[in-house]
Formats: C-alpha cells, structure tokens, sequence
C-alpha cells in the first residue's frame, strides 16, 4: 500500500512552497496537480523527473464528476504502491475539497497526510501590500467566492471582505454589496496573477471596478474590498 499526501502548493509563485510540501514532491512517485498550480511549481517538478498528472478543473465541466474521477485515482495508484502528490494551489483545506478527498481516502482505508500551504486569501494581498487588517481600518476579515452571491449577507459590511473566483460575477457582487449598504465609494483592488511574474494590481471602487476588470483582467483574480485598500494604494505608489 501507498500513501496520499494532501498538499498545499501556496499561492503559485515556487519560492512559497513550504519546505515540507517541497520534501514531499521529492518523494513522490506521481503528482496529481491542480489548476491553480503555479506553472512555475509544475516546471519544477517536471524538472526533478516526476510523473505529472494534469486533474485540474475548468468553469464549464461538471465538479463533482471530475472530483469522482480524482478520488478514484487517488486510491488506483496508491493501492498501487505508489507515493501520491494530491498538488492544489493554495492550501488544500481553503475552497480547495481537500476535505472531500480525505475522506474518500478513509473511506477506502488509504493512509494519508495532509500537508498546510499558504493561501492565496492571505498571500495574495500581502504580496501586493495591502493590508487586511490594521488596528484603525478593519479588525476583521470575511472570506467568500464569487459563485456562491447568497454568503454575502450583512456580516460582510464591517471589516474586510476577500473575495475569490470572482471575477466573472464582480458586477453582481458589487450591485450585491452596494444593496447591503456599503457606500459606492468603497474602495476596491483587483489582484490579477498574484505573487507571479504577471502580477498586476488594479484600484477602484465598488462603483467602477468592474469596467475596469472587464477591460483589463484576463488572468486569476482576487479582490479586496474596504478602507485597507486605501492604505494599500498607498503603500503600492512608494514601492521600489
């Protein structure tokens, strides 16, 4: 019997891999990476002569018929023998259904470990130099994706709001916070890429942003929403 090792590949850039989650990829037999992986962790694994599997998901397919499949090659190759990488961007217990997996590995009696990485919620922001919280700004920070609208209630309007897999819905979410009661003027940034080469930082508000992620922003997306972006607007105009 193999093993399964459940493992967060942080936010894309190789340099924020864990040093645990690197000892793990040098181990394995066969990693299984997602699509959010960052190229550059794929080129570096390819490069230590892994064998790579592609399971990452589009938009357009159906979730839980490729989750299936995943979980039904976890189990092949380790009942196999084999020392499975499960790769996942960000860290696996975050949006990520490591927690699915884990427990379709119990079930079928596969040893495993779960292995943290840096989330891109914290990350991605931190790299762009926006702050989440500060003790005059924002005490709190609410978590949410852009796919699931109805998670935006009340609780949302105090602190800091980080929003994932928003990008294609951010009109919606917008209209959705300014009906809540956040001002218009709320300010807003948009993190396209973030911690790679390609990053690139957008700023608005709750009222214009979404032209400007219409126009300009092709790649992954995370947005941030409140008075830190102020201070991280600030911040990104001195940065050497």
């Amino acid at each position: 019997m193999g093993k399964v090792y459940i493992v967060g590949a942080g936010p894309g850039d190789p340099e924020l891999l864990t040093l645990k989650a690197l000892k793990v990829i040098e181990r394995a037999d066969v990693i299984l990476y997602d699509r959010l992986v960052g190229d550059g962790i794929v080129k570096l694994i390819r490069g230590m002569g892994k064998e790579t599997i592609y399971v990452g998901k589009d938009s357009f397919e159906g979730g839980s018929k490729r989750q299936k499949s995943i979980n039904e090659l976890m189990v092949k190759l380790a009942r196999e023998g084999k020392v499975v990488v499960r790769l996942k961007g960000g860290d696996p217990f975050v949006f990520g259904r490591g927690g699915e997996e884990v427990e379709f590995l119990m079930r079928n009696n596969i040893p495993f470990e779960v292995i943290p990485g840096l989330s891109s919620v914290i990350a991605v922001p931190t790299n762009a130099c926006i702050p989440l919280t500060h003790r005059e700004l924002s005490s709190t920070i609410f978590v949410v994706t852009g796919r699931n609208l109805d998670d935006i209630g009340k609780s949302a309007l105090n602190g800091t709001i980080v929003i994932l897999m928003g990008k294609d819905r951010i009109r919606e979410i917008c209209e959705r916070l300014i009906e809540l009661g956040k001002e218009r003027d709320t300010p807003v940034a948009v993190i396209e890429d973030g911690t790679l080469e390609s990053q690139r930082v957008y700023f608005g508000n709750l009222e214009n942003i979404a032209d400007v992620v219409e126009k300009e922003v092709d790649g992954v997306a995370l947005f941030v929403v409140g008075d830190v972006v102020r201070l991280g607007r600030k911040f990104n105009s001195k940065r050497s």
